[in-house]
């Protein structure tokens, strides 16, 4: 699609103008920050302040929509170019749908306007929610000081309504933009889009149905006359035929998907118990420590749940460890950390400098990995007590009581992980990873000293393009893996040939 700069100066000729409207719901708790801390919560999510509803931003939703369109045509991690860089990479850039459709990127002076209108949404309320976060010291796995945090947290169910305005002037490619759009709405209809803080640690999930939309030919007195008086509140009795997207924008094919990524899928059993703690208990519940649950629609107490941010935290952890021990020698051990900060991005951010000339950029996890449902396991009270050793009596003040989850024959809890731009020495570590985890050998959550968090695999598929094998155990405890078993081994031996390279 051409972009002619020529007519920043030009008189905007509107000959259409296209209203989109959708329902947002939050399929996991979000976070859509933006309001100072108050004496309640260190990260207070963001209000309207006009009746206290959440609010979600036209620019936070722009935002997303831009970078899944940009990652979705110009493939993932794509760079984006600087001021002193090549011209012909800004032009590339100015060419690219996204920019088209959502404007001028940054840094770039003689950027178009956007035509697409994105309207703040002021949201209906599920639930709140409450989480911890903390930073775990590596080697005695407890929490780092004066690093704890709370965040609120908008609950599964809460819903916003979404509007965006298309602007189609008289020399614009009017099927190109509408292509544009619906691939970069295709994503919200598809829950391929996340939004707001943590979303690569299973925040902000979210997915749009009952697109509705209306066109308005401005090159007719009716169609001027009706988009003058349209209500822009999208009322119920407004005529507009809800469908797909591509239905509804009448798109007959989206953009070619440039992506390239690496699916981990995982079913687990739970071996024995399993304990993450509730920074701020259930309201039913009596023990001292309970297991996290989650807020539902629909589900009174909520559901059991494992945080994208705590099956982060172990699998980053241990991948640090095996990188750390494969290469072995104390000199490559730069080389193994920066191995896996390349994968779950970096521990610590460092202060860079300038936009554009940053000493060390900071780069984002490539791997997302969404929140966990637990499903058919039962919550025990257990009541604990430390002994006096001198004594042998129970120490005083030591009695406390905790809630774990109780695993069943048929309890299972899946890990679903998405690995950007993978490479084969990156899925050998995944692969080692899911093996630590299948064998109970690397166990989740608190308490692992008595037994706890320790899961038992089931079945597992890993998918990286067009490519896909499942592994599953048989009766007899061994692992069938289909198609074959030796491609697998091959990335298991090419990160152990560049950790030992490291050497």
């Amino acid at each position: 699609m051409a972009v002619n700069y020529e007519e920043r100066s030009a008189h905007r000729s509107i000959v259409e103008r296209i209203l989109i409207s959708g329902e947002l719901f939050l399929l996991s708790p979000a976070h859509f920050g933006g309001a100072e801390e108050d004496a309640l919560t260190d990260m207070p999510v963001l209000l309207n302040e006009v009746d206290d509803r959440p609010l979600l931003p036209g620019t936070s939703i722009a935002g997303a929509l831009r970078n899944y369109l940009r990652e979705f045509e110009g493939g993932d991690l794509k760079p984006a170019p600087r001021k002193k860089q090549n011209r012909d990479l800004i032009e590339d850039e100015r060419k690219l749908a996204a920019t088209i459709l959502f404007g001028g990127f940054r840094g770039d002076d003689d950027g178009m306007q956007s035509p697409l209108i994105v309207e703040d949404s002021v949201g209906n309320l599920s639930d709140f929610e409450l989480r911890d976060g903390v930073s775990i010291e590596p080697s005695t796995r407890t929490a780092k000081d004066d690093q704890k945090f709370d965040m609120q947290l908008l609950g599964a169910g809460t819903s916003f309504p979404l509007q965006f305005e298309l602007v189609i002037r008289e020399h614009d490619s009017r099927d190109e933009l509408l292509r544009a759009l619906a691939t970069a709405l295709k994503g919200f209809e598809e829950s391929a889009i996340t939004m707001g803080a943590r979303k690569r640690r299973g925040f902000g999930t979210c997915r749009v149905d009952g697109w509705k939309v209306r066109f308005y030919d401005l090159k007719t007195k009716q169609g001027l006359l009706d988009w003058l008086s349209t209500n822009r509140a999208w009322a119920s009795k407004d005529s507009a035929k809800p469908g797909s997207i591509m239905e509804v924008l009448e798109v007959d094919r989206l953009l070619e998907d440039n992506r390239r990524r690496a699916t981990l899928r995982a079913a687990f059993g739970i071996d024995g118990t399993l304990l993450i703690r509730s920074g701020f208990g259930d309201l039913d519940a009596r023990a001292d420590t309970v297991h996290l649950h989650a807020a539902r629609k629909g589900k009174p107490g909520g559901v059991a749940v494992i945080p994208g941010t705590s099956w982060a935290g172990i699998l980053r952890h241990r991948a640090l460890k095996i990188a750390r021990t494969v290469s072995g020698d104390a000199n490559s051990q730069h080389t193994a950390t920066a191995f896996v900060d390349a994968l779950f991005g970096p521990s610590e951010i460092k202060q860079k400098k300038t936009f554009d000339e940053a000493a060390d950029p900071v780069k984002a996890s490539r791997i997302t990995i969404e929140e966990s449902e637990i499903r058919h396991a039962e919550s025990l009270e257990v009541t604990r007590v430390a002994i006096d050793r001198f004594t042998g009596g129970v120490f005083e003040g030591a009695l406390f009581t905790e809630q774990p989850l109780v695993g069943k024959d048929d309890s299972d809890v899946e890990l679903t992980l998405t690995l950007r731009n993978p490479k084969d020495a990156e899925l050998g570590l995944l692969l080692l990873l899911l093996k630590d985890l299948w064998t109970g050998d690397l166990p989740l959550g608190g308490e692992s000293g008595v037994g706890r968090g320790r899961l038992k695999g089931r079945e597992a598929s890993l998918r990286v393009g067009d490519r896909e094998w499942s592994i599953r155990e048989k009766p007899d405890g061994r692992l069938q893996i289909s198609p074959d078993a030796s491609a697998l081994e091959e990335f298991v031996k090419a990160f152990n040939a560049e950790m030992e390279g490291a050497k």
